[in-house]
């Protein structure tokens, strides 16, 4: 199964916070990796190369260039999940794709009171956000992802 990644920052000590699709958020130590494969002993002696990170096209899995990468599972499997203020959020697009349905039907939810705004929805700008737990509630469990 593979979990669609949103942003990844670098962070001290060779960490990185992974924010996946799925309204989740793991930090992950990339320093057992120096000793284990030897392409990342690089980045130990690159701290700019490091924080260079970024999400790959389509979002499963984070490179550093052509030849250093992560797949998102094996983010997800040995990151460690953190509490953030925003865990359990997605954006529409996240949740049509997890759900398999299109935005309209969210916009349609919200108007005929299924998802009430304020509380399992909320608009930032143009950008519409949804509770996981509000799309389980409605939707069921959603591609077996979340």
């Amino acid at each position: 199964m593979f979990h669609k990644i949103k942003n990844v920052f670098a962070l001290p000590e060779y960490k990185l916070s992974v924010q996946f699709s799925e309204g989740v958020t793991k930090i992950y130590d990339v320093k057992p990796l120096f000793e284990k494969i030897p392409l990342f002993a690089g980045l130990k002696n690159d701290q700019a190369e490091f924080t260079c990170v970024s999400v790959d096209v389509g979002g499963y899995g984070i490179v550093w260039n052509d030849e250093l990468d992560l797949s998102c599972d094996e983010l997800w499997e040995n990151g460690v999940q953190v509490d953030t203020p925003f865990d359990g959020l997605m954006a529409f697009s996240d949740a049509t794709e997890l759900w398999g349905l299109n935005e309209s039907t969210l916009r349609k939810a919200i108007t005929y009171g299924k998802l009430v705004n304020g509380v399992d929805v909320c608009k930032f700008g143009k950008q519409w956000v949804v509770s996981v737990e509000a799309m389980k509630r409605e939707y069921g469990s959603g591609n077996e992802r979340v």
